[in-house]
């Protein structure tokens, strides 16, 4: 009998804006850490200038010298002539696999490079992946919000060579707007911002006047206020035939959390211990809804799997 190979473990790019220094040390930490695949690059706003494009690509060399493979990662929401060329740079790096976040990407790339279909493309059905695939891209990052039912029909069908990438832990990015809401809170315009993002390295968190978590706000990029976790449900995804699974980073205890997903997915924890040790490490209450076809703030217990 043959072994299905283990899922990959893939740290998404970073969401929030952190100083120089602090990105530079967090990947050092991950070069030794048991994750497979990093995505690098800037995803949310332009604006954030700690690092260039030139620094991601020294980090990412750094990176495959240490083992993994390097994704380089495209912004979202594209409004500047400027950052419709930076994604061209990103696109024609000549070296790194590019994750494609937007569709200006896929058309830059289509036909001439593979590449990473990003979580933000939206692709639901089948009639979309094939269209992808044929465009040139090697694997797609399903929508946060498709449920298990649903994966498992495009599993069926997905189109030869696409692998399957699942959003597993973190802060979900829900939506991206033209507006920054981090300089809103503080009444400063957008355009002078006075990189407000840095005071707030998991986002700023908002409540309800019943002062119940609702959403973080994190510059352009609206998040879920829980974190999404589905660390107990790696065995169904390996049974699905998931190839890898996405941890976004997070300002404390990243090394920890890379950690005991490592430790599920090769079954050295059981699905509730797995669960009990990243509780003290998330920054939120965890949720899983979506997975389970349910409002995705719910958290749901995973199915006992054989």
């Amino acid at each position: 009998m043959t072994m299905k190979p283990l899922i990959k473990i893939a740290l998404g790019p970073i969401q929030y804006y952190w100083p120089r220094d602090t990105v530079l040390a967090f990947y050092d930490a991950m070069a030794s850490a048991p994750v497979d695949v990093v995505y690098l690059g800037e995803t949310v706003c332009s604006r954030r200038h700690e690092l260039r494009l030139t620094d991601w690509l020294e980090i990412a060399g750094k990176l495959e010298q240490a083992g993994k493979d390097v994704v380089l990662s495209t912004q979202v929401l594209l409004e500047s002539g400027a950052e419709v060329a930076t994604m061209h740079k990103i696109a024609e790096n000549g070296r790194f696999l590019v994750e494609a976040n937007d569709m200006g990407a896929v058309q830059r790339l289509a036909g001439k490079l593979p590449f990473v279909a990003g979580p933000q493309l939206n692709l639901y059905n089948l009639p979309s992946l094939q269209w992808m695939a044929s465009l040139g891209a090697v694997r797609w990052v399903m929508p946060l919000e498709m449920k298990r039912g649903d994966l498992a029909i495009l599993q069926h069908g997905r189109p030869e060579g696409l692998q399957t990438e699942v959003f597993a832990y973190g802060r979900m990015p829900l939506a991206f707007s033209a507006r920054c809401f981090t300089a809103r809170h503080r009444n400063l315009p957008k355009d002078d911002c006075r990189f407000s993002c840095l005071d707030h390295p998991d986002g700023l968190l908002l409540k309800t006047r019943e002062r119940e978590e609702f959403l973080v706000i994190n510059g352009t990029q609206t998040q879920s206020s829980r974190v999404y976790n589905l660390v107990d449900s790696l065995a169904e995804m390996q049974a699905l035939g998931v190839d890898v699974v996405r941890l976004s980073p997070q300002a404390q205890g990243m090394a920890g959390i890379v950690e005991v997903f490592d430790a599920a997915r090769r079954q050295a924890l059981a699905p509730p211990e797995a669960l009990a040790r990243l509780q003290p490490l998330m920054p939120g209450p965890g949720c899983n809804g979506y997975w389970h076809g349910r409002p995705g703030l719910e958290q749901v217990q995973a199915a006992a799997t054989a």
